[in-house]
């Protein structure tokens, strides 16, 4: 799909231009937290607790504090009034929601493995290491629970005494008359659904590097963050640091995938180390370390009932789920298996009575929070396998049941019964596509022939819809998020026409120079290799938000455009001035203001430019220079949607899976770079399909980690995954100016429940109902077993 040059201005829109950021990066010339080297750096390391759940007797760290190279030990004790508990942000009005205090450094007790109980800091990061091994910690440990369903019990072991029950939060929503749609509906259906825990496995650890000038009071701190501006608030706001006085810079940062998007404990301590200590600080997290320390994704246990017409119409759909959020509110954790979750329940359906609750509950394990899809993969892969459920229970094709309960392209913008509005869609549209480009029918005639030879081959369905373009600032409040989440631009023209782009988003992946370069070439006809785009440095780009929920370029490229508008209407208010013209008689193209009519009478934007900066040739009042600033806060999420088609066969000796094909069509609005589009969809299915297969956290009853590193977490590689098939619908949104809508998750959501349908297909004629995931070969052999036994 890569072009070798840049095409003109005016077909860059859509072309796949290879990424700018690419011949740094794989040349290895980019920065990241730990190539920053600093005068007299110190370093840290933490000592983190080793149980689940425990009493801290005693903290001896004089051996640490005596080890060479040592500047400083310090516990929870030292710390316990002076540095603020770890925030929660988003705080969900009407659920009787808990946030038990968090200590950065614990003092009293540890509620999961990776708790922080002291801090070192020494001359050298070896140094550091070895001095954190000799703290002395003597804990008393008490009973775990880890489990959502077990901590609920009344003989849970209790994690927090103004949290009783282990409960942290109970939200409902219900619309219609979901008891009295499963009373009269003849035809039902249940699961219970267990959607596992993962950990994040991004390249790049989370770094820190803090710098406190005591003469100035200003704090400069770099981290792998997804929103630099918002730690840079959350610093001020928590540790009391006047906002002006804080800097954060995200450099490259090598993935986040939700993971880097919080105010971690990390975070506080070493604000208030760099302000003890009169050195710059770096914590670099280890590998392992990451696996107890980081947040984790998903967790829930989902009780599930669908109810339908004898045809296959939805009429009503139920759930009750446990959502385990671990030991501690994260920052913002009890709006995703809430709000991210519950609004989407319905899918790309038009079911008119449903009804869910969800049950936040602590347990002693690392905290849960956003992770790629946040929500919207749980919510997906819940309605996909009832569907597919309901479709076996009446004996019809599982396309056609979901034909038959799509939304429809005319009842687009659509109202759910959960509260939102779908922008547009063609589920339908996208369904036709898929089973098309994937060879549906065939592989239907296939898998008949396939099981007269004893061979075990499935067809897997995921129609799905999400919600981007996260804001509305207004809608996101509402909701008990702490939060602004418009986003921000300044596009500054230069006197010699080059152009710089400042925007608030900060990527960690996605090819937000690319993209937005290819925005500003195509509205303002500059090349697009004149085009730098600036982000990641609070010190040098306006107040943004940052990258999470597919947002930047529905959110961040609205802001883009609003900057490019006013610059060009400057820049015909100029040129008409100085070609003696009506601006309403002026018309910008191809990077040019001109009389509308008459292309020999126009300026060019280099000669505009320069006139701006000289302060010469404009109008009477106006101020010198050629750029804006603008703050984009749409009106309405966005909403993508599509199908993805899964083949897979299953060895009936081994219970091994192999995926034999896979087919993505997506629709994403309008597409900027098709490039980067399949760059996402790519990534986002490796990531889905691993959740699927093999991907699990699991925790011992004593709440140690026993999948603690890539010797025991297993993740994906390319010999486990078949070449994707991609395609896309184009139905674009009204709810930003580019009517781009965001592909960023839209694999990840799609990607489990078509696995797990092609699988459970593949098995449904011995009688295998359900699988959880993930479809480990035991697991699959197991249920080979029982079918047969039964």
């Amino acid at each position: 799909m890569a072009i070798a040059e840049p095409p003109s201005p005016n077909a860059i829109l859509g072309a796949p231009v290879k990424r700018k950021e690419d011949p740094r990066l794989i040349s290895g010339k980019g920065q990241y937290v730990d190539d920053l080297r600093l005068l007299d750096m110190l370093y840290v390391t933490f000592v983190r607790s080793p149980h689940g759940h425990a009493r801290i007797k005693r903290v001896n760290v004089e051996k640490a504090r005596a080890a060479s190279g040592v500047i400083g030990v310090y516990t929870g004790k030292d710390t316990a009034e002076k540095i603020p508990s770890v925030p929660c942000g988003w705080l969900l009005p009407d659920s009787d929601l808990k946030i038990p205090a968090h200590p950065p450094i614990a003092a009293d007790t540890v509620r999961f493995t990776g708790d922080i109980v002291a801090a070192v800091v020494a001359r050298s990061r070896e140094g550091a290491a070895d001095a954190a091994s000799l703290v002395e910690v003597e804990y008393e440990p008490l009973p775990a629970v880890v489990d959502a369903e077990e901590a609920l019990k009344p003989d849970a072991p209790q994690l927090h005494a103004d949290a009783p029950g282990n409960v942290a939060f109970r939200w409902k929503a219900a619309v219609g008359d979901v008891e009295k749609a499963f009373a009269e509906s003849p035809v039902k259906a249940r699961l219970r659904i267990r959607n596992q825990r993962l950990i994040p496995n991004a390249m790049e650890p989370r770094g820190i590097v803090a710098r406190f000038d005591h003469a100035s009071g200003q704090l400069t701190y770099w981290t792998s963050t997804q929103i630099p501006h918002t730690i840079k608030l959350l610093i001020a706001l928590v540790m009391g640091i006047p906002e002006q006085k804080v800097q954060v810079i995200a450099p490259d940062v090598g993935g986040g995938f939700g993971s880097k998007l919080y105010l971690y404990a990390e975070d506080l301590i070493m604000v208030w180390l760099a302000q003890q200590i009169d050195k710059p600080l770096k914590w670099i997290e280890q590998k392992r370390e990451s696996y107890v320390a980081t947040t984790h994704g998903r967790d829930q246990i989902q009780d599930a009932e669908i109810c339908a017409t004898k045809d296959g119409k939805i009429t009503g759909f139920r759930v009750k789920v446990m959502a385990n959020l671990g030991a501690y509110q994260s920052l913002f954790a009890p709006g995703i298996p809430t709000i991210a979750f519950g609004t989407m329940l319905t899918g790309a359906y038009n079911i008119p009575n449903i009804s869910g609750e969800v049950t936040g509950v602590f347990t002693n394990t690392t905290p849960v929070d956003a992770y790629r899809g946040a929500g919207r993969p749980e919510a997906a892969h819940l309605i996909e396998r009832m569907v597919d459920t309901l479709a076996r229970e009446i004996g019809k094709d599982p396309a056609d049941v979901r034909r038959l309960n799509f939304i429809l392209p005319d009842q687009y913008p659509y109202t759910t019964p959960t509260g939102v509005q779908y922008d547009s869609g063609n589920p339908g549209g996208a369904l036709d596509a898929a089973l098309a480009k994937s060879g549906y029918a065939r592989w239907r005639e296939e898998q008949k022939r396939a099981r007269e030879q004893g061979r075990l081959i499935g067809v897997g369905l995921s129609s799905y819809v999400e919600i981007c373009g996260m804001g509305p600032s207004k809608v996101m409040q509402s909701t008990g998020a702490q939060a602004a989440l418009w986003e921000s631009a300044t596009v500054r023209v230069h006197a010699t026409g080059k152009v710089t782009v400042y925007t608030g988003t900060s990527p960690h992946g996605q090819g937000h120079d690319t993209a937005f370069a290819q925005m500003v070439s195509a509205e303002l006809g500059v090349p697009f290799d004149d085009v730098e785009v600036i982000h990641g440095d609070t010190g040098a780009v306006q107040m943004g938000v940052g990258t999470f929920g597919s947002r930047s370029m529905a959110v961040g490229g609205g802001a883009i455009h609003m900057s490019l508008r006013k610059i060009k209407q400057k820049a015909l208010e100029i040129a008409a001035h100085q070609l003696e013209a009506n601006v309403a008689d002026m018309i910008y193209e191809d990077g040019k203001a001109q009389v509308r009519g008459d292309p020999s009478r126009a300026k060019a934007l280099g000669e505009i430019a320069f006139a701006a900066f000289m302060g010469s040739g404009l109008p009477a009042g106006m101020e010198p220079g050629l750029e804006a600033t603008s703050f984009f806060d749409p009106e309405n999420f966005t909403w993508p949607f599509g199908t993805h088609v899964c083949v897979s066969e299953v060895d009936p000796e081994t219970g091994k899976v192999k995926l034999l094909q896979y087919t993505a069509v997506d629709d994403c609005g309008n597409i900027i770079n098709p490039l980067l589009v399949a760059g996402q969809v790519h990534g986002g299915v490796a990531q889905g399909i691993g959740q699927a297969l093999m991907e699990q956290a699991i925790y011992d009853q004593n709440g140690a980690l026993l999948s603690g590193s890539l010797m025991d977490y297993a993740l994906p590689t390319a010999a486990d995954l078949p070449e994707f098939q991609t395609d896309h619908t184009v139905t674009p949104t009204p709810s930003n100016p580019w009517g781009v809508k965001g592909i960023g998750e839209a694999g990840t959501i799609a990607a489990s429940a078509a696995v797990v349908n092609a699988v459970v297909d593949a098995l449904a004629h011995l009688g295998v109902r359900h699988l959880d995931m993930p479809l480990t070969p035991e697991r699959v052999w197991e249920a080979i077993e029982a079918a047969e036994r039964s």
